[in-house]
């Protein structure tokens, strides 16, 4: 471990005089060089142990009742603290209690661990520290060349573009506002009297498996709850074409003003992907807006085992793609994407006389496709830094590991007789049961089964809804994860179940499967 400076950083304000007395002046935060250099030393060398020794403890521990009480009470203290104060309390009372995502045994959601390259890249940005929403600097030319590898990967014609977000939700967010402009701009109805009128018609359309971000994006876009249609779905989870239709001329015969369909490329609950052209064909001959959330699985049509599912993405209007969960980006970096930009621009641009591009021939600035005017540039140095990592055939590579555990996953399961595979795919996702669902409540029993191997620590994994029923889900999204991962987690589940059978007061009789 490197010596740090402890000596020569009493307080982030003040400096040293020559008689080496602290003055205290209220002064910037700046600090030693040398002490930076060390904090900065120390921390890279946690980080990189930290993440090394990570597979050799537990997935996930309780947050000690004490430690939540403290960081909840938020007391600033009168004084400040030394620089070193932060490494250590990290270590001591944040890392020891994390979500489990960087675990490779944890498979609860789609929370992929940070990818090394975005690490590395995320420490530089915070360095340059250069917001990428106005004005000009080199991270807002590397968000819209990233943006556009992106939408190279997920199939989108040369023309697309778009603007990284802080993740699916907002990407959703901003998709659901642009299509409203665009609607409305078309009929004429984008102001006054007009848009009132056409803006209380407004009908939104999206699989009953949809995202929630969907519904919560819509209720921020002003449309209330008894306008949004969640559309059934065929026996593989994916939106019903021919009951996407009928729904829509239901609307349009009562008046209503269907103006966006949201298709799903990799759903929460089993990895279904929706089919595309048909909604595509059915948006054209009505006018609507088609946006496909992509979050987990907007790339799949660069991987030839998933391609043709995707027959039809360069005919979309708007694209979510989430690389913190595909890529392993470190948390905070969604996107969205579109064939057309100026849609962006006409939906979020605004003027201010404070706010002037420098050069009349100057691209429009990122802070016009979107509602965010400071915006973070690790963002595009953490993507830039994980494609650069990758390449083409390492992004390839990446989603076709996951594939491939997800099938060695679910042959486990098949080949196991107490274990009964429900859903799931085609992107890398196992919904499972148990065979014997003992007990008076075979959904509370999957329930307990998946909160015990979470309280056991050495695997993790949640439940889902399925068809009407609560089944055991297992997510890959984790490049460390090994088939030594997926047996673990096929003892744990049976370990719980036996675990929950022998609980005292257990009604052992089995139930109807």
């Amino acid at each position: 471990m490197t010596q740090r400076l402890h000596d020569q950083d009493p307080s982030p304000f003040g400096e040293f005089d020559e008689f080496g007395e602290f003055d205290p002046s209220p002064e910037p935060p700046a600090v030693h060089a040398k002490v930076l250099r060390d904090e900065l030393v120390a921390a890279a060398e946690w980080a990189a142990r930290y993440l090394s020794e990570l597979p050799q403890g537990p997935v996930a521990r309780p947050l000690p009742t004490q430690l939540r009480s403290r960081l909840r009470a938020g007391q600033l203290p009168q004084r400040g603290g030394e620089l070193s104060g932060v490494l250590d309390f990290v270590r001591d009372e944040i890392a020891p209690y994390p979500t489990g995502n960087g675990h490779p045994a944890f498979f609860a959601w789609v929370n992929s661990p940070p990818a090394p390259a975005g690490i590395v890249a995320d420490l530089l940005a915070c360095a340059v520290n250069a917001t990428c929403g106005m004005g000009e600097n080199a991270l807002m030319d590397l968000e819209r060349g990233t943006v556009r590898m992106l939408a190279d990967l997920a199939g989108l014609p040369d023309s697309a573009g778009g603007v990284l977000t802080s993740g699916g939700s907002m990407a959703n967010l901003l998709a659901l506002a642009t299509a409203r402009t665009w609607f409305l701009t078309r009929r004429g109805s984008a102001d006054g009297p007009a848009y009132d009128r056409d803006h209380a018609r407004l009908t939104l359309y999206y699989s009953a498996q949809a995202h929630m971000s969907v519904a919560k994006a819509a209720a921020c876009v002003g449309l209330p709850a008894h306008r949004l249609r969640p559309v059934a779905t065929d026996p593989h989870d994916r939106l019903d074409p021919a009951a996407l239709r009928a729904a829509v001329t239901a609307d349009l015969d009562a008046g209503l003003l269907p103006f966006c369909a949201v298709t799903t490329l990799g759903t929460t609950a089993t990895g279904a992907v929706d089919p595309l052209e048909p909604v595509t064909d059915l948006c054209r001959s009505t006018g609507m807006w088609h946006h496909a959330d992509g979050a987990w699985g907007g790339l799949g049509a660069s991987v030839p085992a998933l391609a043709p599912h995707y027959a039809g993405v360069d005919g979309i209007d708007s694209l979510t793609v989430d690389p913190h969960k595909t890529l392993s980006v470190p948390v905070g970096c969604g996107a969205l994407l579109v064939p057309d930009p100026e849609h962006l621009h006409t939906a979020f641009a605004h003027q201010a006389s404070y706010l002037t591009a420098g050069e009349p021939d100057a691209l429009p600035w990122l802070s016009h496709a979107t509602i965010e005017l400071t915006r973070p540039g690790t963002r595009a140095l953490a993507l830039w830094a994980t494609l650069h990592h990758l390449g083409r055939d390492g992004v390839t590579g990446l989603i076709e590991h996951y594939l491939a555990l997800a099938d060695q996953l679910r042959e486990r399961i098949t080949a196991e007789p107490r274990l009964q595979l429900l859903a799931g795919g085609p992107w890398p996702v196992a919904c499972f049961r148990l065979t014997d669902p003992y007990g008076d409540s075979p959904d509370a029993l999957h329930t307990r089964v998946a909160r015990r191997v979470q309280d056991n620590g050495r695997a993790y994994l949640a439940t889902v809804a399925v068809h009407g029923r609560t089944v055991l889900r297992a997510a890959l999204c984790n490049y460390r994860t090994t088939t030594d991962d997926l047996d673990l987690l096929i003892r744990e589940v049976l370990h719980a179940a036996d675990a929950e059978r022998s609980a005292p007061g257990t009604d052992q009789s089995p139930r109807h499967r």
